[in-house]
């Protein structure tokens, strides 16, 4: 096999409590990622010349920094002595800065579709440890399973969520996460909760409400989000991660789609299933 076309998927953070802050400025962190059914599209096809391509260019950040090109070069480094190289193609559906994990769902699909591709036989805990190199996220999506997160994201534990209909939004803007942990007033010590505990009563994201306050765009979006679903389903809608995008979840496709149909011109959105294995690892039989 030379070529592989794989779906990259998109989470949610159900809950994000940020219950304190290391020494080294990471904040310490649980929440609960919910991966979707919805995604990018990533094509590969493997080169014998030790050259990686990606294409489309994305504006603004340089090929060698995507995260795509990094994990493909780590996995090369794990390859010694091979030529293998690949081109590979994005078909960018996630909305960039929206906080659906798109960049780092990215890289770990590139993990493991060139980790087959190349027939590295790395094991997925390999395949994970490379990934945390990348950024926080990706290890999740490495392993391919719905899974609470406790340290700065890292420290995965997989669980079967419930899964629910979702309806996502992105407003017109793009969200600094480091602008919103370094804020004077992101609270910092919420206490720790047990995944039981989340399961029952679910949780809340300490970043909303310095967002909705820096963000008006997701202020607004979140307030109208709120007021076409929370009489419906009695669930509020919420931030996932540091933003921009809100989500509100539904029982089931129709009446998410309903919220969907009166979504204001302002907004982005799409509709997309929960689902607790990753649609990279059903494709890939993992």
């Amino acid at each position: 096999m030379s070529t592989l076309s794989l779906l990259s998927p998109a989470k949610l953070n159900l809950m994000l409590h940020i219950t304190g802050q290391r020494d080294d400025g990471y904040h310490q962190l649980q929440t609960l990622f919910q991966l979707l059914d919805y995604g990018d599209t990533l094509h590969y096809q493997t080169r014998d010349d030790n050259q990686l391509h990606l294409s489309p260019a994305i504006a603004g950040i340089a090929s060698e920094d995507n995260l795509i090109i990094r994990a493909a070069r780590l996995l090369q480094q794990q390859s010694t002595g091979s030529t293998l190289g690949a081109d590979i193609q994005l078909e960018k559906t996630l909305p960039m800065g929206g906080g659906l994990g798109g960049g780092s769902s990215n890289a770990a699909t590139t993990l493991l579709a060139l980790n087959q591709l190349w027939q590295l036989d790395l094991s997925i805990d390999q395949l994970a440890d490379l990934g945390l190199q990348l950024g926080a996220d990706v290890p999740v999506f490495v392993r391919g399973h719905s899974a609470f997160a406790e340290g700065v994201g890292e420290r995965l534990q997989a669980i079967d969520i419930a899964e629910s209909w979702y309806l996502v939004a992105k407003p017109d803007c793009e969200v600094s996460t480091a602008e919103i942990f370094s804020h004077k007033q992101l609270t910092r010590n919420t206490s720790p909760i047990t995944i039981a505990a989340v399961l029952k009563q679910g949780g809340h994201n300490d970043c909303e409400a310095v967002v909705r306050q820096c963000y008006p765009a997701v202020d607004r979006a979140l307030n109208w989000l709120n007021s076409l679903s929370q009489t419906a389903t009695n669930n509020p809608a919420r931030l996932t991660g540091t933003g921009a995008c809100v989500f509100a979840q539904y029982p089931d496709r129709k009446s998410a789609e309903q919220i969907l149909h009166q979504l204001p011109k302002e907004l982005q959105g799409f509709v997309a299933k929960g689902v607790n294995i990753s649609p990279t690892h059903q494709a890939l039989s993992l």
